[in-house]
């Protein structure tokens, strides 16, 4: 069998570290994960499906396998597919020692946390969190003894007096779900550390690509693969990456949970990792001129776009993300919810669907104060009038045919 390219040797080669300290994502994109033992004389490592993992012999079964990634065991710990994908997942995440995949974003969330907390602890989560990690303080952690507290992210001295002894973990998103709040990651990760409380984040709006949350202080970052990485509306996946003081705490819990992802499923998403920058570059660079025309228009009240210059959190976003991605909302001028749902039935290149980083753009409507515990919705300084929020998903369409759409839907809306 062949070898395969040269470059693939796995993440502890001096190449690697060369491009690391060159910043270059793109060619990781490309080359991470791929191996000459898992990808043989072919590009990508084929799909190896099975439960059974086969020993030559009783001794060699007695001897068994080393306990980790790259090692054939029991299917439930995976094959080269899996591996290959974890592999190239840790090596896009500067300072990350491992990473774990699960059969969705929401199963990662959950299984960061229950790695993490035990039953007494405290766990404070941002106000504008994602709303299944939300629902988790109630249905999953409360059942178990684990309090959630909630915090506003931008209020900095209430977030540091919010802790007490049990706070054993914080759970971050940047930008906020919904209405894109940017906070100060690293600051936050920074009081948690010196509380004695693991730091999470959830890092699917920018990827590690746009925000190495690890390099930022964060010790653990989750990411939704179904969105950006998986990019193509056709697979469930999440991950989490992790330094080596947490991860092996996290894989402790994750083999106990058996949670494990289709081998399938992994290829999709090794394939989706490929072309990720560049879908990204597209997408954003297609957001930020549409969120340019958007705020150009007397129907919208607010753009919430971090990429917008004068948009709220722009400074911080500039700060701190190499790169930003194709989701973002904005809310009408003195509108009903009438006039936003013919707006939203009008258009014709934006399906109406939950999700969002895949090839197609979407649009959902919103009102972000059902999903709001301690911070003000709408903000202060923003009329209450206008609370109806629509959430875009920028695909890969031309910019100017969604721009056409969207015009069009405008005119729509307030044609009763």
């Amino acid at each position: 069998m062949g070898r395969g390219p040269r470059y693939a040797q796995g993440h502890g080669s001096s190449q690697l570290s060369e491009r690391r300290k060159e910043d270059r994502p793109k060619t990781d994109a490309v080359t991470s994960g791929r191996r000459a033992e898992w990808t043989g004389a072919v590009v990508s490592p084929p799909v190896w499906r099975g439960s059974t993992h086969l020993y030559a012999d009783c001794a060699d079964l007695a001897r068994g396998r080393p306990d980790g990634d790259g090692h054939f065991y029991y299917g439930r710990r995976g094959s080269p597919t899996q591996w290959a994908l974890a592999d190239a997942l840790t090596q896009l995440e500067p300072g990350a020692h491992g990473t774990l995949l699960y059969p969705s974003g929401v199963a990662a969330i959950a299984g960061a946390l229950l790695g993490v907390l035990r039953q007494g602890d405290v766990l404070l989560m941002t106000d504008n969190v994602y709303q299944p990690s939300r629902a988790m303080a109630r249905t999953l952690l409360a059942p178990l003894g684990i309090e959630t507290r909630f915090f506003d992210p931008l209020d900095i001295p209430a977030y540091e007096a919010a802790f007490c002894d049990r706070t054993k973990a914080v759970l971050l998103e940047s930008p906020g779900s919904l209405t894109m709040e940017v906070c100060d990651v690293p600051e936050l990760a920074r009081i948690a550390r010196e509380k004695g409380a693991a730091s999470m984040i959830d890092n699917t709006w920018a990827s590690p690509l746009g925000f190495p949350a690890l390099e930022r202080g964060c010790d653990i970052s989750i990411m939704s693969l179904t969105k950006h990485v998986g990019g193509h509306s056709d697979l469930l996946m999440g991950s989490v990456a992790a330094g080596e003081e947490w991860f092996g705490k996290l894989r402790e819990t994750y083999l106990a949970l058996g949670q494990v992802v289709s081998p399938d499923d992994a290829a999709l998403a090794s394939r989706g990792l490929r072309t990720l920058p560049i879908r990204l570059q597209q997408s954003e660079g297609a957001a930020l001129e549409i969120a340019q025309w958007l705020a150009g228009r007397a129907e919208v009240a607010e753009v919430l776009c971090p990429m917008l210059p004068g948009a709220p959190g722009h400074e911080l976003w500039q700060r701190d993300f190499k790169s930003g991605c194709g989701l973002f909302s904005f809310m009408l001028e003195g509108r009903s919810p009438a006039h936003r749902a013919r707006l939203i039935d009008a258009l014709r290149l934006f399906g109406i669907g939950y999700s969002w980083g895949g090839f197609e753009s979407l649009a959902i409507p919103f009102d972000a104060a059902r999903a709001r515990t301690v911070m003000r919705w709408p903000p202060a300084g923003m009329d209450g009038d206008n609370r109806l929020g629509i959430r875009l998903s920028i695909g890969l369409e031309d910019a100017a045919d969604l721009i056409a759409d969207l015009e069009q839907a405008f005119a729509a809306m307030d044609n009763e």
